[in-house]
């Protein structure tokens, strides 16, 4: 059987999955129950000094959208939207010492770990907090940067996350660093075009790792009531996203090779070995808990453990970044692709009665014959999009020939209109 152990910022972890900051990881019993169902860590919803979003989280709001814009009403799709409005743990953060403490020694008997996660509204704040988790005997850190500057650090960027200023990141990130002895692992914000800029950042000033990456805000809208959901804008991820994390953690992990989490669009095990094979070393799972109970947690590692067996990969190391050191990182690259054209196996394509390939060629290599889609191999640029779209698997893409095809005399048909 294949190995999913792994080793994150010096923690030896005995599967790659970490239960995210959020509800399921708000209080004692959450935390253990997840630890119990085979989380490999559980990082804790954010302790914090700012009694305003102390408040919010009495005040949370959830609206699980489907693909269509409405509540799922039970029924969770894979391609879900989780929009949701939340805070930090309710409790004052000095109640979390004891809980710490409980929460460490149960993961430690379990083979578990425990990672704090903090944020403040001061420098001192964020020292302070750092100290008070190392003092429980927890392993690890993570800093909650989606949050506002330190007063003393603002400098008139008021309202503009920890996470969109590189110069602050830094600041605050190195004196985290210094105020402890554990890992500090850094968490992105999406919210930020200048993503890869702020993860060095926070690396040059000492964080072992970063989160990529926390959710976006959004709008969403309830079309029948003419009013957007729970009041406002809210915190929006789920499945969906998971392509534009991965952006991220592609570049990241092709630009510095750091340790990277994965957060943000994992659903099951292929989500997660998706996030590995990108860069990331561990994923953290935290909205598809919320729809389908930390029981679901098992599924997710059994799920990466047969996908190895059955792909003959020994172990994680085998596919870690592995499709980020193949992925064509210029241009250049990328037009030197080798040319490919489109084969259509007669045997299995149903035209006339299909013709949707036809009809989605915007390059002009596809016509209407009398009996058969004609295909001219010297138009077609290779761009699969007919191979896509064909429902009966009857396109395949080959090497273009190095002779160029002519389009038989009289064959091509003009596209006929529809209505």
């Amino acid at each position: 059987m294949a190995d999913i152990s792994v080793e994150f910022c010096g923690l030896k972890l005995k599967n790659p999955i970490i239960v995210a900051s959020a509800e399921p990881s708000n209080s004692v019993e959450n935390i253990k129950k997840c630890i119990d169902h085979g989380a490999a860590a559980v990082i804790t919803k954010t302790i914090g000094d700012i009694p305003g979003m102390r408040k919010l989280t009495e005040n949370s709001k959830y609206a699980i959208l489907n693909d269509k814009g409405t509540l799922i009403r039970g029924k969770v799709p894979r391609s879900f939207v989780f929009y949701s409005r939340s805070g930090y743990v309710t409790e004052p953060e000095q109640d979390w010492i004891s809980y710490l403490k409980e929460t460490q020694a149960y993961a430690a008997a379990n083979g578990s770990h425990i990672i704090g996660n903090i944020t403040s509204g001061t420098v001192a704040g964020w020292r302070g907090l750092a100290r008070m988790v190392e003092d429980c005997g927890i392993p690890m850190l993570e800093v909650n940067y989606q949050c506002p500057h330190p007063t003393e650090l603002a400098g008139g960027a008021e309202g503009v996350w920890l996470a969109q200023d590189p110069k602050v990141t830094a600041e605050v990130t190195r004196q985290i660093v210094d105020a402890v002895d554990i890992p500090v692992m850094v968490k992105l914000t999406p919210e930020s075009n200048r993503i890869t800029e702020i993860a060095k950042a926070a690396l040059d000033a000492g964080a072992a790792s970063v989160a990529v990456n926390s959710r976006f805000v959004g709008f969403a809208v309830d079309i029948d009531k003419a009013e957007p959901y729970i009041g406002g804008p809210a915190g929006v991820g789920g499945p969906w996203v998971k392509y534009i994390t991965q952006r991220w953690v592609n570049e990241i992990y092709d630009k510095f090779g750091c340790e990277i989490s994965g957060s943000n669009g994992i659903f099951d095990a292929r989500d997660a070995i998706e996030f590995i094979m990108s860069g990331a070393k561990v994923m953290q799972v935290g909205s598809v808990l919320m729809l389908k109970g930390v029981e679901w947690l098992p599924k997710v590692v059994d799920g990466m453990a047969r996908f190895l067996d059955e792909n003959a990969y020994p172990d994680l190391a085998a596919i870690h970044g592995i499709a980020s050191k193949r992925a064509l990182k210029t241009p250049a690259e990328m037009v030197s692709m080798e040319p490919l054209y489109c084969e259509i196996d007669s045997a299995k394509c149903k035209y006339p009665t299909c013709d949707i390939c036809i009809r989605m060629c915007f390059y002009d290599s596809l016509f209407f014959g009398e009996d058969k889609v004609i295909t001219t191999p010297d138009k077609c640029i290779g761009c699969e999009l007919c191979y896509n779209v064909c429902p009966f698997d009857a396109i395949r893409m080959v090497p273009r020939p190095s002779a160029k095809v002519a389009l038989p005399p009289n064959s091509a048909q003009p596209i006929p209109e529809r209505n």
